[in-house]
């Protein structure tokens, strides 16, 4: 079964399934342009370093530390010699090299709201992907799957969007666990130069993605999308259910009735939960949570919008933003 994106049916902008699709085209891409971009419009109005901007290679002036500001852009010297820490800020690229590395485990699948896990993820990509496209930057992608790993070179231009996401499309088979690390790994070796990776998973089983992350943050800036599922964060009372493991075929009856159990439940969930977003903070990584039962778009808008407010706080008051 393939995903298409139908603009009438949600205003969340969430894909409806449908049995058969035309052959491969830009279509898909128009629909969620049209979805995700009327609700963003605006935001990327002229200033190129407002919404998606690289970290730059340039060094711009150092200004005092404010709580917040990444420790690994610490002028020594300037620190050394005034006696408060001092961060140096780089000055955006024109151009921004974009790298989304797409985990396709089989984990992704599973969805109780308005999507699958997998659906919400390959929206995601595609909003990135559009954002970044929109100033002729290049946008590459790496597919963690074992059984339709795709890697796509980092290029612009309308028709390489469109191809790098019909790339990212194929849905998960059950019993793929593939190994995100290794995709990180592989981003780590092939992208040069410096840009933006943007980490697209529900980020379950072990966590062999930790440190090909921070070698990947060492270098580029990164931000770790998770998408969830209403049902990873509690569990309905419905009697007796049987879960299965899509990645290793571990099955288990659960008695859902049981109150006790489903607390039990929701305090592992919201402590994995916070685990995860410490541990991703500490890699290096900015987090932003996507679930297949909320307005993603939402989300997304919101996410962007708090980034852009926040680096123009710390942005010096005599630097004038980038334009394209």
């Amino acid at each position: 079964m393939t995903i298409d994106l139908d603009p009438t049916a949600s205003s969340s902008g969430l894909p409806h399934r449908r049995a058969r699709l035309a052959s491969p085209s830009t279509a898909p891409l128009d629909r969620l342009q049209l979805t995700v971009m009327r609700r963003i419009d605006g935001l990327l109005a002229g200033d190129h370093a407002g919404l998606l901007p690289g970290h730059g290679t340039e060094r711009g002036e150092a200004r005092p530390y404010v709580p917040g500001d990444d420790p690994r852009h610490i002028d020594w010297a300037v620190t050394a010699r005034t006696n408060d820490p001092h961060v140096r800020d780089t000055i955006s690229d024109h151009e921004l090299e974009l790298w989304i590395v797409f985990d396709a485990s089989a984990s992704t699948a599973f969805g109780t709201g308005r999507s699958t896990k997998h659906e919400l993820a390959w929206c995601a990509a595609g909003a990135f992907a559009l954002l970044a496209g929109r100033g002729g930057n290049r946008v590459g992608a790496v597919r963690s799957s074992t059984t339709h790993a795709h890697f796509t070179p980092a290029r612009s231009g309308r028709n390489h969007v469109a191809a790098l996401l019909a790339g990212l499309r194929p849905e998960p088979v059950d019993g793929d666990d593939a190994d995100l690390g290794q995709a990180l790994e592989r981003l780590r070796r092939t992208a040069h130069r410096r840009g933006m990776v943007v980490v697209i998973s529900d980020f379950h089983g072990e966590p062999t993605w930790e440190r090909p992350l921070r070698a990947v943050a060492a270098r580029h800036e990164v931000i770790a999308v998770q998408v969830a599922d209403l049902r990873e964060f509690e569990l309905p009372d419905v009697g007796l259910i049987a879960v299965v493991d899509p990645e290793t075929g571990r099955r288990r009856v659960v008695d859902t009735a049981d109150a006790a159990m489903r607390a039990r439940y929701a305090d592992l969930a919201e402590r994995r939960q916070a685990a995860l977003a410490t541990r991703l903070g500490q890699l290096g990584a900015d987090h932003l949570v996507l679930r297949t039962d909320r307005d993603w778009v939402f989300d997304l808008v919101r996410f962007v919008s708090s980034r852009r407010r926040r680096r123009a706080a710390a942005r010096p008051r005599n630097a004038a933003p980038t334009r394209t």
